[in-house]
């Protein structure tokens, strides 16, 4: 009796078991009977037949990810290149996602492959590399139609890399390296270029103010020289008109004349072409004659007479001459004459001329 309660109680449970079936969130289970689709379960508690119907799948209704393998994929120009992939999808369609493919991931993968195949041997590698917007939609174009029919939507196809050979690679990255000296180049050359177009600048400006300067400094020296000259020539004019008038105003006569001669003869004795000077005998008389040529001449009066004028030069008085002045000038020129006779007389050859007498001294 026992035991039979106890075979009772476990077909009462596994019948139970087998009756009632929870669907999670998100899910959808295919029910078939005797092998045949019978319905769908949607989430949460369903009530089946037991020992009839049976759960066959539990279809996930989410949006799945799902990441390929990288695949040698070739290039129009014959390059290889290995590329990751990246599917996004849902199923929509539970009934179909069974009963139509039998594995659909699979099924999605080969599908990517193939069209990914036939949109990258059309480019090249540069544009392999450029263009991965226009792959994924053309991936997501052509994988959205394909898996329509088995329930699937395709939401976004991404390529997740793009690798090419490692050849490849290194003249990538030498081009680039290339590229980046080059751009490096072009600017430290435009940099070069502008320096040297505003040194040249600098140096310009700088020519044209020393320029400008120079040419305001001979300017101002050579207004300076012209204003010195005109100074120096109206100073010069001034002296000479006022030594003129002195002149005029003293009234010199033939003694001056002669006492300025004999003041000038020692300076002209010291000359260095004059090496032999000859005095005659009557140098007073000489001196009268000389003074008389000049009378002859510049029209000099022997005697000045009436009042002698003096040349005011300065606040100090001069009194008239007078007897004791004439004398002292008689005695100025006795040794001014001294003075000279004195300077010929060592330069005088000591041989006495041809024609003159013996015992004879040579005349001076």
């Amino acid at each position: 009796m026992l035991i039979v309660l106890v075979l009772l109680v476990l077909v009462v449970v596994v019948t139970l078991a087998k009756t009632v079936k929870i669907i999670p969130q998100a899910r959808a289970g295919i029910v078939e009977r005797f092998g045949k689709y019978r319905n769908t379960l949607t989430p949460g508690l369903n009530v089946i037949t037991p020992f009839v119907d049976k759960v066959r799948y539990v279809i996930d209704m989410r949006e799945q990810v799902v990441s390929f393998p990288p695949q040698p994929v070739i290039t129009e120009d014959n390059l290889v290149v290995s590329i990751d992939t990246v599917i996004y999808f849902q199923v929509t369609d539970p009934v179909a996602a069974t009963y139509e493919i039998a594995n659909y991931i699979s099924a999605v993968e080969q599908l990517t492959m193939t069209t990914l195949r036939n949109i990258v041997g059309g480019m090249d590698l540069e544009q392999t590399l450029t263009s991965r917007e226009e792959i994924n939609r053309g991936l997501s174009g052509v994988l959205d139609e394909a898996t329509g029919r088995w329930g699937i939507r395709v939401g976004r196809v991404e390529i997740k890399g793009i690798d090419p050979p490692p050849s490849i690679k290194d003249s990538m990255e030498k081009q680039m390296r290339a590229d980046r000296d080059k751009r490096a180049a072009i600017l430290t050359a435009e940099g070069q270029r502008q320096s040297a177009i505003l040194t040249a600048e600098g140096n310009k400006q700088a020519a044209i103010l020393n320029a400008e300067g120079e040419r305001e400094a001979l300017i101002l020296q050579a207004q300076g020289e012209r204003e010195s000259a005109i100074l120096k020539a109206q100073g010069e004019g001034q002296a000479i008109l006022t030594v003129f008038q002195a002149i005029h105003d003293g009234q010199p006569d033939q003694a001056l004349l002669s006492y300025q001669y004999l003041q000038m003869m020692p300076k002209i004795a010291t000359g260095d072409a004059n090496k032999v000077w000859v005095l005659p005998s009557e140098f007073t008389k000489a001196l009268e004659g000389l003074g008389q040529s000049i009378h002859e001449v510049s029209g000099i009066p022997k005697h000045t007479g009436g009042v002698k004028h003096r040349v005011d030069m300065g606040s100090s008085e001069v009194a008239s001459p007078t007897d004791r002045s004439i004398s002292e000038a008689n005695e100025e020129v006795q040794r001014a004459i001294r003075a000279a006779a004195d300077t010929a007389l060592p330069q005088t050859p000591d041989v006495p001329p041809d024609d003159a007498p013996a015992g004879e001294p040579p005349q001076q």
